[in-house]
């Protein structure tokens, strides 16, 4: 390996592990939102006005992203994190009044037939 591919892999590396540093510190070390949340779930941002910088970056960000209606799944790729670190994010922003969440309607547990539609006409527009 060159001097310039191993210098760029060790930083790549660093970003990684600072990443995950971050996303553990972000979460509080928790994996499981505090509320069950589908990664289908809409999130729409609950107030007008951008967050200031007493709220974490991340919070700043699913704010701004949700002034459109976006899926867990969404925000999770959009921010380029773990769903599970969305769904914590998120459930608590929700807790907090940040955002609003709706869930999925599933009757005897089977999805609802609209969603899966929009969900097949999103992929096919992939």
């Amino acid at each position: 390996m060159g001097a310039d591919v191993a210098s760029w892999h060790n930083d790549e590396l660093e970003q990684e592990r600072s990443s995950l540093v971050r996303m553990y510190a972000v979460t509080g070390g928790r994996t499981a939102p505090r509320t069950e949340l589908a990664m289908e779930a809409l999130v729409s941002s609950a107030t007008s006005a951008q967050l200031g910088t007493t709220y974490t970056r991340e919070y700043r960000v699913i704010s701004e992203l949700c002034r459109q209606v976006r899926s867990v799944a969404e925000i999770s790729a959009l921010l380029s994190v773990p769903l599970g670190v969305a769904r914590v994010l998120v459930a608590d922003m929700e807790a907090d009044g940040l955002v609003r969440v709706y869930q999925p309607q599933l009757d005897a547990g089977l999805p609802d037939r609209g969603l899966l539609e929009r969900v097949l006409s999103g992929l096919r527009r992939l």
